[in-house]
């Protein structure tokens, strides 16, 4: 085993010493460190390491991983300023020139977005709420029928401040909340900021969701559909269709994931959309009957249905953005282009 810990560290430490971006150190963090990286998987294993044996081979383990962080830190910091250092030689500007006139500002694409979004939700009759970014255990998971030891929590790498509070990591905590204090008909929008330990060219660890809600006596999925038709055709374009496919999350029954036809290729299949006419775009349901009991509606008298998706995401798609990063830089070269 120890020769094997050797390998992946002599690997590891002759990838870093070969890196010549930070982009290309991110990928050997990745690879060695991330959550499915070969040291990651490792340190997971250990529990079928016989227990005598242990310590000593958590010895190594830790060594391996302080050996690999450490180069990594280090040659992060430098290539972090012989980028910066070529970034200013290459931006350097002349200071005795004469002063241009001011550039008049305009709003950031997210905000374009989020703004068009809650224009169509309000003229479908919804209200608009906001919610605490900092949110409960109760909220965040437990009445969405989520409890402690359920397993779809996996499918969210929460950032916890304590046991029992959290960075939210959805807006829908906003359903429990609203579903407890406010009594049926229900139709409301909440847009909001969210947080996951997610990093990569389609994730951010904080981003912008929006959820819908409704709740009434006799709603239907015919409804939602219905709903979303016309919010796909309004953000997108009149020809945009809308696709449902079966799907579970454990806060509706039945679930779905909505597609839409691709705006780039209007559904003939182009790179955007992987020649398939269609892209994802959000996840949605009628409210699971164990959610409003929980949260003190009666479920054999009222039904509802809801919906989630990240505003980021909206913006990517229609305005053909790339890298979810490019929204959170702050590169005037891009945000000049939504004047």
């Amino acid at each position: 085993m120890k020769e094997k810990l050797d390998l992946i560290k002599n690997a590891a430490l002759k990838k870093i010493d070969d890196a010549v971006s930070t982009a290309e150190l991110n990928d050997v963090r990745v690879k060695y460190l991330g959550k499915s990286g070969e040291i990651s998987m490792i340190m997971r294993d250990m529990a079928n390491v016989p227990k005598e044996e242990r310590p000593a081979m958590g010895k190594l383990v830790n060594e391996l991983r302080f050996a690999v962080e450490g180069a990594l830190s280090e040659k992060t910091e430098f290539l972090a300023r012989k980028e910066e250092e070529l970034r200013l030689k290459e931006e350097e500007i002349d200071v005795t020139l004469p002063v241009k006139g001011r550039k008049i500002g305009t709003l950031h694409p997210l905000t374009l977005i989020k703004r068009e979004l809650i224009d169509i939700f309000v003229g479908m009759g919804f209200s608009v709420d906001e919610g605490p970014e900092i949110e409960s255990d109760l909220f965040n998971f437990q009445l969405l029928n989520i409890p402690k030891d359920h397993p779809s929590r996996d499918m969210q790498d929460t950032f916890y401040i304590n046991e029992n509070v959290v960075l939210r990591t959805q807006t829908s905590a906003m359903q429990a909340r609203i579903m407890t204090t406010t009594k049926p008909p229900i139709r409301v929008v909440v847009p909001g900021k969210v947080y996951r330990s997610d990093d990569d060219a389609s994730h951010s660890p904080i981003f912008n969701q929006f959820e819908g809600l409704a709740i009434d006596k006799h709603i239907t999925m015919g409804d939602l559909q219905g709903c979303l038709q016309t919010f796909a055709e309004k953000i997108f374009s009149k020809d945009t269709k809308v696709r449902l496919r079966p799907s579970y999350f454990p806060f509706t029954e039945p679930s779905v994931e909505v597609d839409v036809t691709c705006s780039m290729c209007h559904g003939k299949g182009c790179r955007v959309c992987k020649g398939t006419g269609w892209v994802e775009i959000l996840g949605a349901g009628i409210v699971n009957p164990a959610v409003l009991d929980m949260c003190g509606i009666d479920s054999k008298q009222y039904s509802g249905f809801a919906f989630g998706f990240g505003i980021d995401r909206i913006a990517m798609i229609k305005y053909g953005i790339p890298n979810i990063k490019l929204l959170y830089e702050n590169d005037m070269r891009f945000l000049k282009q939504f004047n």
